[in-house]
């Protein structure tokens, strides 16, 4: 594997000093680039892209091509997982992922298994090594996973909710068997990330989606307590041909600002904010401790080109100017919309690396 030309993204999530912000998106490659949606087309359905690790890797690098990102994250979908438990992963077109099987009782939660990663998963995998071996060490590579809770949602519900009515039964009714089904998806993700880590990731990331829906004590008891057994399990070095590197972690619970303390202390590198949070704030509140990733909303890229020059620079010096110790990864508060046009992410991007290097050099 190629050494890296560009490591200001992991150099940041280890907060040392860089010449300016990196920047990546959370869903960069998907379905507001005209090149996304022709593959998709061509592999036939979004799972059949997902499962092909030569268009993985294809739509993986088309946000790369068209601007100078800091950071490729692997194309796939935080519910491989399940799938791979044996639920039966489907898309209906309109409304979303769905599974044939829900997990609701104790014999559906006994019965999952941690599947092995280079079996069912190997996909996946494949996709990680072709990623790597096409960037060349143009920029480090991402992996990712849902987090325990997000992913115990969508297995007790059989889609995605609004009022998460089976999951919050469940919790409340049997928090033992929830913390069961916790505990079995924790361990089948740790063993998925690691595989991805030994693939070639060089960085990975807990997407929290839906942890903020939970109640102040339920957050901490249910998914906070499961992401920190994920990254306990996760190995914080890789040994590659060039020699041993070290594999930054990050988190990111949407709507998770009121416990922002608690979850910049479970382990990770860096914790990514939602667009609710203002950033200066949370540097004061959690000082050095961890890297912080974000955070603007995804909405501001429907605004002209003068707007979202304007708003990713309030998002900058919100943050406020670089120091030693300190780190920020400049992100969306969520997932790029597909309604975005692909110009304005040229904007932002530009403008935050233009930015930023003045505000270091003091220009």
């Amino acid at each position: 594997m190629s050494k890296l030309k560009n490591d200001t993204f992991l150099r940041a999530l280890r907060r040392e000093p860089t010449d300016y912000t990196p920047v990546w998106l959370m869903r960069q490659a998907g379905r507001y680039l005209p090149e996304y949606r022709a593959t998709r087309e061509r592999a036939g359905s979004f799972l059949a892209l997902a499962k092909t690790p030569e268009l993985a890797c294809e739509v993986t690098l088309q946000p790369l091509e068209r601007y100078p990102l800091d950071a490729a994250i692997l194309f796939s979908d935080i519910l491989t997982v399940p799938d791979a438990m044996g639920l039966g992963l489907g898309f209906v077109q309109g409304e979303g992922p769905r599974f044939e099987r829900t997990v609701r009782d104790e014999a559906a939660v006994k019965a999952l298994p941690v599947p092995d990663p280079e079996d069912s998963l190997r996909y996946v995998m494949d996709a990680v090594r072709t990623i790597r071996g096409a960037l060349g060490g143009r920029v480090p590579l991402i992996g990712f996973a849902g987090s325990p809770f997000t992913i115990a949602c969508y297995m007790v519900e059989g889609q995605g909710t609004r009022d998460f009515l089976h999951v919050k039964t469940m919790l409340y009714r049997r928090p033992d068997l929830m913390l069961e089904l916790l505990d079995r998806i924790a361990r089948a993700t740790a063993a998925y990330l690691s595989a991805q880590i030994a693939a070639g990731a060089q960085a990975v990331m807990l997407f929290d989606t839906w942890g903020g829906v939970l109640a102040d004590g339920d957050f901490q008891r249910f998914s906070l307590a499961s992401m920190r057994k994920v990254l306990e399990a996760l190995p914080r070095e890789a040994e590659r041909a060039d020699g041993r590197e070290s594999i930054p972690q990050i988190v990111f619970t949407k709507g998770g600002g009121l416990w922002l303390e608690e979850i910049a202390a479970c382990g990770a590198d860096a914790v990514g904010l939602d667009w609710t949070v203002n950033l200066g704030q949370a540097r004061a509140r959690i000082g050095d401790r961890v890297a912080l990733q974000g955070n603007l909303d995804p909405m501001v890229l429907m605004a002209d080109e003068a707007q979202v020059r304007a708003q990713a620079l309030r998002v900058l010096e919100r943050f406020g100017p670089a120091a030693p110790g300190v780190g920020h990864v400049f992100n969306l508060g969520h997932g790029i919309s597909q309604f975005t046009p692909p110009e304005n992410v040229a904007v932002l991007v530009d403008t935050v690396h233009e930015y930023s290097r003045r505000q270091r050099s003091g220009n």
